[in-house]
């Protein structure tokens, strides 16, 4: 899944949020963190047909020096049901992105999307020349949520992404929720045991180290 993909410059502004703390530790202070984000198809299907698309985010130093977040999340439906669901698009920009399965967040149950905001190089087609030649005019912005406790969203920070990086579509930083998590901010719930062997099966199969840098 996910075979190709752009490797992008970004950076996560976490807000202070009204609605009162998240009683997470890398969220207690609004400040920027240097991003670098994935974004993908997940078939590598023809450019002109809808496909899977895949935004994943490596936040560094988010949790202190070398603890670094990953997340992933895959293009998604809106409601209920569907934001459990992944749904294939032809722009990149049309709906969410979710992590599909529930996170732990401070001892609660609560899924993650992230809702990209409309700029002016809307709509941007799901292939990875158009995607490019959009952040070549100017970023993709973000917004990052988490469910509340009515399932609403509630926001907790802003992505920006801004630049392709000289990677190769098929050379990528090795995403890993479970390597790569942070304090009361972690993957958990349905099929946790299946997705860390999942995981597991892809860092070796790419010849990754298994031990969690």
């Amino acid at each position: 899944m996910h075979p190709r993909g752009l490797t992008c410059t970004g950076e996560l502004e976490i807000l202070h949020d009204e609605a009162g703390t998240w009683d997470v530790p890398w969220l207690a202070t609004p400040r920027r963190l240097t991003a670098t984000v994935r974004l993908s198809r997940a078939g590598g299907l023809p450019r002109r047909l809808p496909d899977g698309l895949g935004l994943a985010v490596r936040v560094t130093d988010a949790d202190g020096p070398d603890r670094h977040l990953d997340l992933l999340m895959t293009s998604s439906g809106r409601g209920r049901a569907g934001r459990h669901l992944p749904l294939p698009r032809t722009d990149a920009l049309r709906g969410p992105y979710s992590s599909l399965l529930p996170y732990r967040v401070a001892g609660r149950s609560r899924l993650l999307a992230a809702f990209p905001r409309r700029t002016r190089q809307a709509p941007v087609p799901g292939d990875l020349r158009s995607i490019a030649a959009a952040l070549d005019a100017g970023p993709l912005v973000y917004d990052m949520c988490a469910e509340a406790g009515d399932r609403s969203w509630r926001r907790f920070a802003v992505l920006t992404v801004r630049a392709v990086l000289p990677v190769g579509e098929e050379d990528t930083p090795d995403f890993d929720i479970y390597a790569h998590s942070v304090r009361a901010f972690e993957p958990g719930g349905a099929l946790a045991a299946t997705r860390r062997a999942a995981y597991r099966g892809s860092r070796s199969g790419r010849g990754a180290r298994r031990e969690v840098l």
